[in-house]
């Protein structure tokens, strides 16, 4: 298993992300990934399984303001059906395994395992069984499903982190205005949650579900 912390710094940090709609990752892993992108140099490779139209348009529109930063980024939109992955996880698989094949992370972020929609839980299935030598966090998405659970990794972030975390997404998907799961004060208030829980300086975290880990002394 990749060691976490990977010691040399000397060449960019390779990160795979993984999200099965467009605006899952921005709203799991957002801040996160702006902290990194600002501390460390970065090589990203961005996949939205599923987004069509509009939303694909949000999507791309959304990685190139989020990876300004990045040394590399290489994105790719996707036509998967939506909340129907799990009859088309040969297909998904098959495009991840080609993907690997060019390009080899050294951290991957995706969803859940226990994440009980399906278009989500099958991607996270597919990175396990894609991605066995990397570092893989599972970031969280509070919704409907009530499906959130115990995360053992967290990100602090500070203040400013977090309004531009709240402010990319309000800019970068006025498709999903309205909808009661996409709302500031939710994705504020699970992040406070998450800071009380890392007791983080700021009051504010992002966290994920790390499985397997290793440090190299």
């Amino acid at each position: 298993m990749l060691s976490f912390l990977p010691t040399s710094i000397s060449a960019p940090l390779k990160v795979l992300c993984l999200g099965a709609h467009a605006d899952d990752l921005e709203i799991g892993a957002g801040g996160t990934l702006l902290r990194l992108l600002q501390d460390r140099e970065v090589d990203l490779c961005w996949v939205v399984a599923s987004a069509a139209g509009s939303r694909a348009e949000e999507a791309r529109a959304s990685v190139a303001g989020l990876a300004r930063g990045a040394a590399s980024c290489e994105v790719h939109v996707w036509d998967l059906t939506e909340n129907l992955f799990p009859s088309q996880l040969g297909d998904l698989k098959s495009r991840l395994w080609e993907l690997q094949q060019t390009f080899s992370p050294d951290l991957v972020f995706s969803h859940r395992l226990e994440d009980r929609h399906q278009d989500h839980r099958t991607c996270a299935e597919v990175i396990w069984q894609t991605f066995r030598d990397q570092a893989v966090l599972e970031f969280e998405i509070a919704k409907f499903e009530g499906d959130l659970g115990q995360p053992n990794l967290f990100v602090p972030l500070d203040v400013a982190q977090m309004e531009s975390k709240l402010q990319h997404l309000k800019a970068h998907f006025p498709s999903q205005a309205g909808r009661p799961w996409f709302d500031p004060e939710a994705f504020r208030a699970l992040a406070r949650l998450r800071g009380v829980e890392c007791n983080s300086a700021s009051g504010y975290a992002e966290a994920f579900t790390a499985r397997k880990l290793t440090l190299d002394f």
